[in-house]
């Protein structure tokens, strides 16, 4: 029997995996409309990183079954990881919606550290949760 926040996880690895599909649909008629034949730079982000997000997330979803940890402790740290996960297409798409850069490392305000840390800090922080909750029940 799947464990309930593993059941979830995998469900929000199916939802970005149709936004992932529904992006595509996006970039495809940017495409065939500019003059260049491509996207917006972060149209195709958005696509991609949503794309490689939901695969991450099924890939999240097997250690949170296979972890020893209580469902507390997976729930949490698989949940950090998908709510960055999601911002962070989430912001790809309103920087391909603007089309105002190509590079949203330009002239970044200086909140972005604080939000790169946090992706740092939840991401892996996170799946070492995960990891190790693993590890310890598994090997």
């Amino acid at each position: 029997m799947i464990r309930t926040e593993a059941a979830w996880v995998l469900f929000v690895a199916g939802l970005i995996f149709v936004w992932a599909l529904v992006l595509g649909v996006w970039k495809w008629q940017q495409m065939t409309t500019s003059e260049s034949g491509a996207a917006h730079p972060y149209v195709d982000i958005a696509h991609r990183s949503a794309l490689l997000y939901s695969f991450a997330t099924g890939l999240i979803a097997a250690f949170v079954q296979l972890s020893g940890w209580p469902s507390a402790v997976n729930g949490t740290a698989a949940a950090a990881i998908l709510l960055l996960f999601i911002v962070t297409i989430a912001n790809y798409v309103r920087l391909g919606w603007q089309g105002e850069t190509d590079n949203q490392m330009r002239n970044a305000p200086h909140s972005m550290r604080f939000m790169l840390a946090a992706l740092i800090v939840g991401e892996i922080g996170g799946f070492v949760v995960l990891l190790a909750g693993f590890a310890e029940a598994q090997l």
